[in-house]
């Protein structure tokens, strides 16, 4: 008997941590958020293991070689898992947008720092 209840609360809860949306639609619920994301040149986008909507923003000095984060809009890494050990000189490149996700080596005074993966 109980179980019944349990199971229907499991499931409103599920429902509740669900993305907003416009009806018939994958894009998100125009809100302050939206304006204000678009208002720093950034678009909203779903990201993630979660595929949760964030505003991201494209940095102009992608690509561009670096050996710190103070010579980037962003991070100074390097992308993917690239096994190579903490402490080790490396070059990496600025990163392309403000979207966390995925695994790279961060590049510090020169050095790569652990490799890190974010879902």
């Amino acid at each position: 008997m109980i179980r019944i209840p349990l199971l229907a609360a499991a499931a409103l809860l599920a429902a509740a941590c669900t993305p907003q949306t416009t009806a018939g639609s994958d894009a998100p619920m125009q809100s302050a958020d939206a304006s204000a994301c678009a208002a720093r040149g950034g678009t909203l986008k779903q990201v993630g293991r979660l595929q949760s909507w964030q505003c991201v923003i494209n940095y102009a000095d992608a690509g561009k070689r670096c050996t710190d984060g103070d010579q980037c809009q962003g991070d100074c890494r390097i992308e993917g898992n690239s096994g190579i050990a903490p402490g080790t000189a490396a070059t990496g490149v600025c990163q392309a947008t403000s979207d966390r996700f995925g695994c790279n080596t961060p590049v510090e005074d020169g050095k790569a720092g652990a490799t890190l993966c974010i879902d």
